[in-house]
């Protein structure tokens, strides 16, 4: 029933006769365990759709993944869909025509639905209120604690506020002069992509998820923005920031708090078995601002990519790759066969709450417990073109002369606004 109801589909909409095959290419992630997952899926989906061939293959990735894209659409050899896609490129790939907006495709509604997503694609909107990016996975950034070590100092639990960090710091200081709270050595480099992973994993959970750009304005809390940055030099004034090159800090417990992706436990599991989740580390939200309500949830920012169809592919193509990618995602089995296999959490809101992902989590790995749970509340970076630049300006106008005091941070926040006015704009 399903062979006929694809093909059927296809040969109803003029663009398969019963003796054509339409031949679609889907690009995954340089990725080998990736590749693995769309692999299987092609294969599945081909045994049951004998009208479809499915190409899958590693996308080019010299000297970025994003370069690679961008070459085969100048070329004119781009696939008909790709995975891999953040919403700052997609945005740049948008503005150029060169995606398909996925919510123009008949059954978006029934996709998102069926995949339990409501919640989670609200952050993957664009600013024409199109979703350009079906979101893959999310990488909830939270805060790793050493639990050990907080025990040793008398505290039963992480703390929630900048108020209750700060006085953890003084208990470390005066008993461990050695040790810090965090270790941050990025925070004084302007790599664009640093930021994902310490002022929006901290911006988003002071402003309850606002967005600092949307389309080719500035949106953001001030107020929550410059809390942040006072909370980071007031860490670094204290000496409970250390800003010097150091691999493995938390891990040897030189710190007690670090930025924490669920990439991480695999490795530790390998070369630091002594972490062991609940025992002597534990996973929470950022650190919110004293006034934040206990009783609301806290937003992060998400390490999050997505899958898009590019415009260059044909009709017959579009639909194909439209109806197996329905295929792929409106099963709860194949987003934990994506679990299985790559050891990333799909982009779902249920994740945290459904039963099949979570007692293979828990048997498996129950430090991605608060990963999936808080994906409902993990939001994707700005979707703007000039996002590397606009990234970069935030380290070398605001973040930097912040730490070292050549600005107030007041200042060095209407400094980066200043600054990245005139690349909105275009």
């Amino acid at each position: 029933m399903r062979r006929w109801l694809v093909g059927g589909m296809l040969m109803a909409f003029g663009l398969l006769s019963a003796a054509q095959v339409v031949e679609i290419t889907f690009w995954t992630a340089p990725n080998p365990s990736q590749e693995v997952f769309w692999r299987q899926m092609a294969e599945a989906y081909m045994a049951i759709n004998p009208n479809v061939k499915i190409v899958v293959s590693p996308m080019p990735e010299v000297p970025t993944s994003e370069a690679g894209i961008l070459a085969a659409i100048a070329a004119r050899t781009p696939p008909t869909a790709s995975e891999n896609i953040f919403i700052g490129f997609g945005e740049q790939l948008a503005r150029s025509k060169a995606i398909v907006p996925w919510n123009t495709l008949p059954g978006w509604d029934n996709l998102v639905q069926n995949r339990a997503m409501n919640q989670t694609i609200e952050g993957w909107k664009f600013a024409d209120g199109n979703y350009y990016i079906i979101p893959l996975y999310v990488n909830a950034m939270l805060i790793g604690w050493r639990l050990d070590i907080l025990r040793e100092l008398g505290y039963s639990q992480p703390p929630r506020t900048y108020s209750e960090v700060l006085a953890v710091g003084e208990v470390v200081k005066a008993k461990y002069p050695g040790k810090f709270v965090w270790l941050r050595s990025e925070l004084e480099v302007p790599t664009w992509w640093q930021r994902w992973f310490d002022f929006f994993v901290f911006y988003y959970a002071a402003s309850q998820g606002k967005a600092l750009i949307t389309g080719r304005e500035i949106t953001a809390d001030d107020q929550a923005a410059i809390g942040v940055l006072q909370f980071f030099k007031t860490l670094r004034d204290r000496k409970f920031l250390i800003t010097e090159p150091l691999a493995t800090g938390f891990e040897l417990g030189r710190t007690v708090m670090t930025v924490l992706g669920p990439w991480t436990f695999p490795w530790w599991r390998e070369n630091y078995p002594e972490l062991v989740y609940g025992q002597t580390f534990v996973v929470t939200p950022p650190p919110v601002p004293d006034a934040y309500p206990a009783e609301k949830p806290v937003f992060t920012f998400a390490d999050a990519k997505g899958v898009v169809l590019y415009a260059q592919a044909t009709p017959a193509q579009r639909q194909a790759m439209w109806e197996f990618i329905q295929w792929v995602f409106s099963n709860p089995a194949h987003d934990l066969k994506w679990i299985e296999i790559t050891g990333m959490l799909p982009a779902r809101d249920d994740v945290g709450t459904n039963a099949l992902f979570t007692s293979y989590i828990q048997e498996k790995e129950p430090a991605l417990l608060p990963y999936a749970q808080n994906i409902p509340y993990a939001l994707p970076p700005f979707a703007h073109p000039e996002f590397v630049e606009i990234q970069e300006l935030m380290g070398l106008e605001c973040i930097y002369p912040v730490l070292v005091g050549e600005l107030t941070p007041a200042r060095g926040w209407d400094a980066w606004k200043r600054a990245i006015r005139p690349l909105l704009v275009k």
